[in-house]
């Protein structure tokens, strides 16, 4: 795990809904994660310059806040992890957007994937389930989209999803994860395990949109994996309780 993208991680698992942490908390629960001091300060420095976080004061405490956008990324990550999965319409949902710039179109199509929409063609974009943040999206990035519903057979939607999503990826990451204990014999373990497994089902996000069963290929794994995803991470955050603690 890299330094910034696991503070993004402990700032949705363990600081949610504040949107701001010490600057010591931060420090001594990547401490636990292998991570040096000199390392996490430079991360939240660097962040810090992209927009990321911004350094406050309060007295003598030293802290950093989430940034209007990347909280909205947090709460809409949570949204994805936690959240009941809606139910299928029958209906795919289907964005047409101009062209976007070089230096935009990368952070885009990664922000929309975290909505649970994966690129069709060019300018093109599906989704399962559609996304009712894709109006604060869009006006974030000033653009301006057309979204049409469409509908056709179950083959079909199966057809075109199988294109857009990286199904046989997630299938062998939620094999993975499915494969592992995520036992737990101390605070600190329970911790970094904690952390980790939320890591990488954040890291799935990217590659399975949320897909309903009637759309999921035959011994799809992404229910049972999310059903014990849940299930571990409620186990885990009982036992990591007295890390999780401010001191």
């Amino acid at each position: 795990m890299r330094a910034r993208s696991t503070l993004f991680t402990l700032y949705m698992e363990y600081v949610f809904p504040d949107r701001k942490a010490r600057v010591k908390d931060l420090v001594r629960w990547m401490r636990l994660l292998g991570f040096s001091e000199p390392a996490v300060r430079a991360a939240l420095s660097r962040s810090a310059k992209r927009g990321w976080v911004l350094p406050l004061r309060e007295g003598r405490e030293a802290f950093y806040a989430l940034s209007d956008r990347v909280f909205w990324q947090v709460k809409v990550v949570r949204s994805r992890l936690y959240e009941p999965l809606p139910p299928f319409s029958g209906r795919l949902s289907l964005l047409l957007i101009e062209n976007l710039g070089r230096k935009e179109r990368d952070r885009f199509k990664s922000e929309l994937a975290l909505l649970g929409y994966g690129s069709l063609m060019p300018g093109v974009f599906l989704s399962p389930n559609g996304g009712e943040l894709l109006p604060e999206l869009l006006a974030f990035y000033g653009r301006k989209g057309l979204v049409l519903r469409v509908e056709g057979s179950l083959e079909e939607a199966r057809e075109l999803v199988g294109r857009v999503f990286p199904l046989e990826e997630a299938q062998a990451r939620y094999q993975e994860l499915l494969a592992r204990p995520w036992e737990a014999r101390s605070p600190e373990e329970a911790f970094r395990l904690l952390t980790e497994l939320v890591h990488e089902a954040r890291k799935l996000l990217f590659l399975d949109p949320g897909l309903p069963p009637e759309l999921a290929p035959t011994g799809y794994l992404g229910p049972s994996a999310r059903e014990r995803f849940l299930s571990k991470r409620a186990e885990l955050k009982a036992l990591a309780a007295p890390i999780l603690s401010p001191r």
